[in-house]
């Protein structure tokens, strides 16, 4: 895939900025409490028939997943908002704590990132959660900390989102590869023919780094196929320890994107899984590290998802002016007044709330005329 040329490119830049722009950010869903260690997201927006904003996220209270989940809550409470304002506010529909996604054989002990899908037949609820009783692959047994478990994403499928709270659920994304054995995060594309992409972030046995994969469910199948776990590399510079997808977003085909289709994929990054001290005379930046990531995107063209372009290979593009300046899941719905983005934004009591920004179409075609 050639890359876009720089004026293109820049174009690309200003659009992603514009979406997530971090003083115009609004909180739209704030987290149990003000402090650090609790935040709202990890999720996305849908659009239903009728025009009402469905909102998906997590609640995570303070815990710790090292010293085992005794430690705090941590992943506390799945929620489903609904806005029938366009965005202006966010009412509650849905919740479903640990015990409402545990199975019989498999306790959740922490819940994790989520996405939900509208369509004619109803609604497909992706969560991921972390479980008991799976175990790590033989011969890696012994790295599984005690009172942790192994992520894995499941579904749920309604007609109604009242109908999700008691639907059956089956495990989509999981593995045993000890490279890959945490699997969670998810979010979803439509791809070019109408297939259905399944992406989410994994984790090796030893959580030293954050990757990205996909499974695709091709147009009239009801399974998704063998994972793709290695198609977006990790960066070199702030992103050298995790890229973690959250978004894909087609630009819309108008002015300089009229003969191609371009598609931004945002995504998390760190440069450490944890914080590291600085030299004290060394420039002060954010680093971005677990739980604490700064936000990037890159590009592919014409849905080739075997070649992404960094827009953001040497510096973070979206970064909260507070605390650690940390700025992730970020999410984006294109609907026909606008872009609805929501992100995870540190705010200056070190918690995260869920944050949105609202684009116009007539401010994002002036910026990719």
């Amino acid at each position: 895939m050639p890359q876009l040329n720089p004026a293109l490119t820049d174009k690309l830049t200003r659009l992603a900025l514009a979406l997530i722009d971090q003083q115009q950010a609004r909180v739209v869903v704030p987290p149990m409490q003000a402090e650090s260690g609790f935040w709202f997201g990890g999720g996305n927006v849908v659009e239903a028939n009728d025009g009402t904003l469905y909102l998906v996220g997590r609640y995570r209270n303070a815990g710790d997943s090292r010293t085992g989940l005794a430690a705090g809550e941590r992943g506390f409470e799945l929620a489903v908002f609904a806005s029938i304002d366009r965005g202006e506010s966010f009412q509650k529909v849905l919740q479903l704590d640990k015990a409402a996604l545990s199975r019989d054989d498999r306790t959740v002990l922490s819940i994790e990132g989520a996405a939900i899908v509208s369509s004619d037949d109803g609604y497909e609820l992706f969560v991921s959660t972390e479980k008991d009783g799976v175990g790590y692959p033989p011969g890696f047994d012994d790295h599984l900390k005690p009172g942790t478990g192994v992520w894995s994403i499941d579904c749920r499928r309604a007609s109604s989102i009242d109908g999700l709270q008691d639907a059956p659920q089956e495990t989509v994304a999981s593995s045993r590869d000890p490279r890959f054995v945490h699997v969670k995060d998810p979010f979803v594309y439509r791809a070019p023919g109408d297939d259905f992409m399944l992406l989410f972030c994994s984790h090796p046995f030893s959580w030293s780094s954050s990757n990205t994969g996909y499974a695709v469910r091709r147009r009239g199948s009801e399974t998704f196929a063998e994972p793709v776990f290695d198609f977006f590399p990790r960066g070199f510079t702030w992103d050298v320890a995790m890229t973690r997808g959250t978004c894909v977003l087609d630009v819309p085909r108008i002015g300089a994107f009229t003969d191609k289709q371009v598609s931004l994929m945002f995504y998390d990054g760190g440069e450490c899984v944890r914080d590291h001290d600085e030299h004290k005379t060394a420039v002060k930046r954010p680093r971005g590290y677990s739980c604490e990531e700064l936000g990037g995107v890159g590009y592919l063209v014409d849905g080739n998802f075997t070649q992404i372009e960094r827009l953001s290979q040497h510096r973070p593009l979206f970064v909260s002016p507070y605390a650690t300046g940390s700025s992730r899941y970020v999410d984006v719905l294109a609907t026909s007044d606008g872009f609805y983005a929501t992100w995870q934004q540190a705010q200056a009591d070190g918690s995260q709330p869920l944050v949105m920004n609202f684009l116009p179409h007539a401010a994002a075609e002036a910026l990719l005329a």
